[in-house]
Parts: C-alpha cells; structure tokens; sequence
C-alpha cells in the first residue's frame, strides 16, 4: 500500500496511562505531516506504542489540561494545530474537511468541532450531551483559558469558525473509570469555584445537583437514551455534589495553614 501523502499541520495529545486508546488515535491521524503526544509519565506503554506509531513524545509533569496545551502548542512546526485527546477518533469525513478548509485559506483563527459521544459503547444522542462542541482546529497563536476543568481557548478578539464534520469520543470504558474521572473533575472544579463560590449552604450540596440531574434527564432529553442516560444524568449530579464537598475540604484546609 503506498503511503499517505502528509498534510502540513500538526496534530498533539496531551496522555496519561492512555496505552488503550493512543494507537487508535494516532492511526486516524495518519495524514497528519507531526504529530506530538505530550506525555505526564505514564507508567504503561503509551510512550512507547506512541513512538512506535512515529509520533514525537515529550514529557512534562502533569499541572493542569490548559497548562499541558498551552505548553505544547509552541513546540509545533505548523501554522496550523489540530489537539485531540487519546479517547477521541479523527474520521475521514473530519480529515478531508480540515484539508479543504486549509488548503482553500481562511481568515478563522481556530473552529469548533462538535463532538459523537459515546458511553461504554453506546451512542449517546442526548442527555446534554448533543450540543458537546470544542476548538481543536486552530492557529499556533491561540491559547487555553487559564482552568482547571472544561478548559478551553481564548476566543476573544478571534475569528472562530465551525465544521460540519465531527469528531468520535469514547468517553468512558467503564462505570468506574467513569466514578474516578467524576471525582478528579470535582477536585479540579472546586479549584475554579474558590473565588467564584460564597458560603456553602444546602442550595449547593442539595438544589444545584437535584437540578443537574432534572436539567440531563429531562430538559436535555436524557430520558431518550433509555437506561444510560439514566445513569449519566445520576453521575452528572453526583459530579456537582461532589464539587462543593471538596471545595469544604479545601477551604477547611487553607483555614489550617
């Protein structure tokens, strides 16, 4: 089979412990002419079924998803940057799209792109996850917001476009890889909500995630993903719960020191 002719961008994911997606990935990343996965010290064999894909693996310590970003950006060698994250597939409808888009010129500084999510193998088409949209496609002077949780670029003053085209997200293996990702989240999210956040009554550890569960389940159309929209609308809610429980922690912890 001849080789694919390489398209000058680069491509960049940030990993770790990702050795059960990172080959895949890379895979649909193919016609990409660098690609750079910025590892936080695996200890599995992401770093080297990474480089045995041909891609250019740096290490950094691992502070924060904006930080990890950020810092890799610079390192490419093209204008232009395409940033996946290892669960996330690249389809060929997605490649030919960004390919025409460049090639043609564009005064955009970066896109979004709007995200098919699945849950443990399953489609999910609602359960507020259909409007799931982030900037992937974007110029190397564009950086992330400086947080914690749900990072995303600075659009301000920029001209942003939108694909039509989507990329592949398989969000969770597991129910527990799930529960672990939650509980990392609320620890990250309670980090931005320190000054955002008054004092911590039942409003926030009651009201706002029996809301987050009725907003995925019913307002968002959750119940039409039958039982796993159940269960991520429960999950969601937990997620809120959970982030003021740590933001107590925390407070409880500066209060000591």
């Amino acid at each position: 089979m001849p080789q694919k002719t390489k398209f000058p961008i680069s491509a960049i994911i940030t990993t770790y412990n990702e050795a059960d997606h990172i080959e895949q990935v890379l895979e649909t990343l193919d016609w990409v002419d660098e690609v750079i996965v910025v590892d936080s010290y695996s200890d599995d064999e992401t770093v080297e079924l990474a480089q045995k894909k041909g891609a250019k693996v740096l290490i950094k310590q691992y502070h924060s998803p904006a930080t990890q970003k950020n810092w890799a950006i610079p390192q490419a060698n093209h204008e232009w940057v395409f940033i996946l994250d290892a669960d996330e597939r690249c389809t060929p409808e997605l490649e030919a799209e960004i390919k025409t888009i460049l090639t043609k010129g564009t005064n955009k500084e970066c896109f979004w792109i709007a995200r098919k999510n699945f849950f443990m193998g399953q489609h999910v088409k609602y359960s507020g996850w259909q409007g799931d949209k982030v900037i992937r496609l974007l110029r190397k002077h564009c950086r992330y917001e400086d947080k914690m949780v749900h990072e995303e670029i600075d659009v301000h003053g920029k001209q942003v476009g939108r694909l039509n085209n989507r990329l592949v997200h398989y969000t969770f293996k597991s129910y527990d890889h799930f529960l672990a990702k939650i509980n990392r989240y609320a620890a990250w999210s309670a980090q931005d909500y320190t000054t955002k956040t008054g004092k911590i009554t039942l409003y926030h550890l009651w009201f706002k995630p029996l809301f987050r569960f009725f907003s995925h389940y019913f307002l968002q159309l959750g119940f039409l993903d039958g039982k796993t929209g159940f269960i991520i609308s429960r999950l969601m809610a937990w997620g809120v719960f959970l982030r003021y429980l740590k933001l107590m922690e925390l407070r409880k912890i500066t209060k000591q020191h």
